[in-house]
């Protein structure tokens, strides 16, 4: 098990190569910053040169694969970090220094177990993206297909689960300070965050995922899922059709090649909506650098290792909250997250209905180029706080994709209604989800259930009847010790470390 001081020692060094970077400076100017969390910034950037100009992904690049992650959804909301640092991130996303070509051809030959000259006839040995946990090679197969190799970056597994220790010893500190911190639930959401990486480093997993979305969007004929190559993956190599198109980043490129980018943007947003509420099933990393725009006018997408679901009973309410937002029926949206359990049942239901109507009713019907977007989150912020709303950890994937989707639908169409958009889909939807044939068909399949399952009803009434809707069953959280001691040097950096972990988290939600 790895030692207090080894996690402490993390913890300082990763902070102090953000202050040399000058990637704390935003933070410390920021006058909404909690004065604890500036003296932190303060006390790490002792000594160093900062740069007049933050240099972000230098930053997170000298950390780790775990943090180039955060950079990476960071890159696609420029409304949020400026557009310098946008820009400065977006390298992140595959601009990377690439591993050099002999260890790549080395990985694929042990991965797949032969040759290389055996299963490709030619691979390009210079990279065409290399990101944080893998990077990607043109090749030709034996039989004359172009295909795109992806393969895991050496040693990355074993610095990712170095990087998550010290997340979930750094959460379960912060945790263990109670207050604020603690009804956030980081370790919770340092759990999920486990999860979500664990099926990135398992290449078999992403392919089955591109498979299963592919079948999902067949009804979408303008949103394209590359084939995989089966007899060419394995757990840390992926052969899959290689895609000719233009990066969503490139606006220019995108119209120089006859495309309207306000209609990707479209296509875009429905495309999510439909994998997110109709299917359950979504890609969960939507940045450009996965997206592309194909020569027949389809958008395409790439890197399929995190993705998400929501159960039917939470895409129904997510929905209705949608669609109740849209419409202006905050009542209803209220009504929701009360039969969902997301606001303790002590709270007054009218009370949160006029909360969510103080933060909607401004941004309404406007364009999401005139939205406050810091001022719509410091809002909602507050709601959870005053109504003391526990972090959902399953829906922050959601959450997550959300934001990036609209960040990079707004690049292409600054002038998109996120709003206009949504709600033809979300209202076609719940008209099918929630009319009368589909509760006479529920109904149906319900009591044909109940019959089924009778015989073992009695004994198992509590495990085979949960609340319906309720969320999965969140991860096992690693086992961390609290760090309780009486005073001295060790008391000071626990508490110094925990405390910025928490401010930073918190900051970061």
């Amino acid at each position: 098990m790895t030692s207090t001081a080894t996690h402490l020692f993390r913890l300082l060094r990763w902070g102090r190569i953000l202050a040399r970077h000058g990637a704390l400076t935003g933070i410390e100017r920021d006058p909404l910053t909690p004065v604890s969390l500036r003296r932190l910034v303060r006390i790490a950037r002792i000594g160093a040169r900062v740069p007049a100009a933050p240099r972000y992904a230098d930053a997170l690049e000298a950390i780790g694969p775990a943090a180039i992650k955060f950079g990476q959804a960071l890159a696609t909301r420029p409304d949020l970090v400026g557009e310098a640092a946008a820009l400065d991130l977006y390298r992140l996303q595959d601009a990377l220094p690439p591993v050099p070509f002999p260890q790549i051809k080395a990985a694929i030959e042990q991965a797949l177990g032969r040759p290389v000259e055996q299963l490709f006839a030619a691979i390009d040995e210079t990279p065409v993206g290399a990101a944080s946990i893998a990077q990607v090679h043109r090749a030709v197969t034996t039989e004359g297909r172009t295909v795109a190799i992806k393969v895991l970056r050496p040693g990355v597994e074993v610095e990712f689960a170095k990087a998550m220790e010290t997340y979930e010893w750094a959460a379960a500190q912060a945790e263990g300070m109670g207050g604020e911190i603690a009804r956030l639930r980081p370790r919770l959401v340092v759990a999920m965050f486990r999860q979500w990486t664990a099926r990135e480093l398992d290449l078999r997993r992403e392919a089955a995922s591109a498979s299963e979305l592919a079948g999902n969007m067949l009804a979408e004929p303008g949103f394209h899922v590359p084939t995989i190559d089966w007899q060419r993956t394995a757990r840390r190599v992926l052969t899959l059709e290689w895609l000719d198109g233009t990066k969503l980043s490139n606006r220019d490129a995108l119209v120089a090649a006859g495309h309207d980018p306000a209609a990707l943007a479209g296509t875009l947003v429905r495309v999510f909506l439909r994998q997110a509420i109709a299917e359950g099933f979504f890609h969960a990393d939507l940045h450009q650098g996965n997206l592309f725009a194909l020569a027949d006018g389809r958008l395409a997408a790439i890197d399929f290792g995190i993705m998400g679901r929501v159960n039917r009973q939470a895409r129904l309410w997510l929905a209705e909250i949608l669609h109740g937002l849209i419409t202006g029926n905050y009542a209803r949206v209220a009504e929701i997250h009360f039969e969902a359990g997301y606001v303790p049942a002590h709270h007054n239901l009218p009370e949160f209905a006029t909360a969510l109507r103080a933060v909607g009713e401004p941004i309404r019907g406007l364009p999401v180029k005139d939205i406050s977007i810091g001022r719509m989150l410091d809002g909602l912020f507050s709601i959870t706080r005053d109504f003391d709303m526990p972090v959902q950890p399953h829906l922050l994937l959601l959450q997550k994709t959300m934001v990036m989707v609209e960040g990079v639908a707004t690049g292409l169409d600054p002038d998109i209604n996120m709003w206009e958009v949504a709600a033809p889909f979300v209202r076609e939807w719940l008209r099918g989800e929630l009319g009368p044939e589909a509760a006479i068909a529920e109904q149906v399949q319900r009591h044909l259930g109940l019959v089924r399952r009778l015989p073992g009803l009695i004994e198992r009434i509590e495990a085979a009847y949960p609340v319906p809707g309720a969320a999965p069953p969140p991860p096992p959280l690693a086992q961390v010790e609290v760090v309780r001691i009486g005073g001295g040097w060790r008391t000071a950096a626990v508490a110094l470390a925990s405390a910025a972990a928490g401010a930073l988290l918190m900051w970061w939600m």
